[in-house]
């Protein structure tokens, strides 16, 4: 059996406080809880903001030569199914980014790291 390579550490990996949203306030971002990103470093995550929760499929890559992230969404935004694509990118701890719903919302993002 072939062995794997080990991989580094993710950048991405543990929870992040969505600290200021171009599209809403930061008291819609808290409205049921603590706004939040979340990845496992294996390439999945899920973030809840507002009465929005999703589930991401992420793949890693850079921007102008930071590490990031290119993700697609399913979920539900006020119980209703939502789904969309984002990409977000990682500078220490702090991370930024946008969030895209198919067809509709956009927001630019800024959060910072909670924990691993």
């Amino acid at each position: 059996m072939a062995k794997t390579k080990s991989k580094p550490p993710s950048p991405f990996a543990g929870r992040w406080r969505i600290t200021s949203m171009s599209a809403w306030d930061q008291d819609f971002v808290d409205e049921e809880e603590e706004g939040y990103f979340e990845f496992d470093g294996e390439g999945s995550g899920e973030f809840h903001f507002g009465y929005v929760h999703g589930s991401m499929d992420c793949r890693p890559g850079t921007r102008e030569g930071k590490p990031a992230l290119e993700c697609t969404w399913d979920g539900n935004d006020e119980m209703d199914p939502a789904q969309g694509r984002g990409w977000a990118v990682a500078s220490g701890d702090e991370l930024h980014g946008m969030i895209v719903f198919h067809s509709g919302d956009e927001s630019e993002f800024r959060a910072t790291r909670k924990g691993r």
